[in-house]
């Protein structure tokens, strides 16, 4: 998906609101009304907001996305997140890596890396990851999720199974308030859990939206992975867990961006 820095700031903003001008927007960033609107009809053709008269709303992000839409909501968050893992992975390093967008972010912010081992289920990350010559990387058999361009099933969980990496990077659809982890199907958190349990060092990647948002499947707490990346702090029901155990919260900086 090949959105402007701006568009895609665009779309960080409609998450925060419920009604953008296009006047408003024209002068955050010291543009013309028309590019603006030309701004909102690409968004709005990717499926990231909904146009009204004088302006442009979000649409609506509950359930699970497409991967696609998934990839620009929270970019600026998602961008953050991924450069401050990549600055604590060494060259030389073998990671799973799991489904979803942040996970795929991680990779683009490692392939200045050297000599990396990836393993993966992501189809996106195993291409992406591709690019690097002196990656080694592998991608699991198993059954295609069109809509998100990965695989499930239980070839997915031998493959994992015959790892021991030293990273398992992964994401969640949801955090609830108890630190039960969430996601929207039974084989995403059977393949997250294969990922924990074969690696030596978890990190979940996630931006702060995830927290309270609600997903019907358990898989895990949020206190079992090691270190936790996040664009913000948690809420303090979440944070006081993670303090009572022996998980590690990383705030990410958006000035390493």
């Amino acid at each position: 998906m090949d959105l402007t820095a701006r568009q895609a700031e665009i779309s960080d903003l409609l998450r925060q609101e419920e009604f953008i001008t296009v006047e408003s927007l024209a002068d955050k960033f010291n543009v013309t009304t028309q590019t603006v609107r030309r701004d909102i009809n690409a968004l709005c053709d990717y499926g990231q907001a909904r146009r009204r008269h004088g302006g442009v709303e979000p649409l609506s992000t509950d359930g699970n996305l497409a991967y696609g839409t998934r990839q620009v909501l929270n970019r600026v968050a998602k961008r953050s997140i991924a450069k401050e893992v990549a600055n604590q992975i060494p060259n030389g390093s073998s990671i799973s890596l799991g489904i979803g967008t942040t996970p795929e972010m991680v990779v683009r912010s490692l392939l200045k890396h050297k000599n990396l081992k990836i393993y993966t289920n992501n189809l996106i990350i195993a291409q992406t990851a591709s690019t690097n010559p002196s990656f080694e990387v592998y991608c699991s058999g198993g059954r295609i999720r069109s809509g998100d361009f990965d695989m499930v099933g239980s070839p997915v969980e031998n493959f994992f199974n015959s790892y021991k990496t030293d990273f398992g990077i992964f994401g969640v659809a949801g955090v609830d308030m108890d630190g039960a982890l969430l996601d929207f199907s039974d084989e995403e958190v059977q393949i997250r859990r294969v990922i924990l349990d074969n690696c030596r060092e978890s990190l979940l990647v996630l931006d702060h939206e995830k927290f309270g948002r609600v997903a019907h499947v358990r898989g895990g707490q949020i206190q079992e992975v090691v270190k936790v990346f996040c664009d913000q702090a948690p809420p303090s029901e979440i944070s006081q867990i993670i303090v009572d155990s022996e998980a590690e919260f990383v705030v990410c900086d958006k000035e390493l961006m």
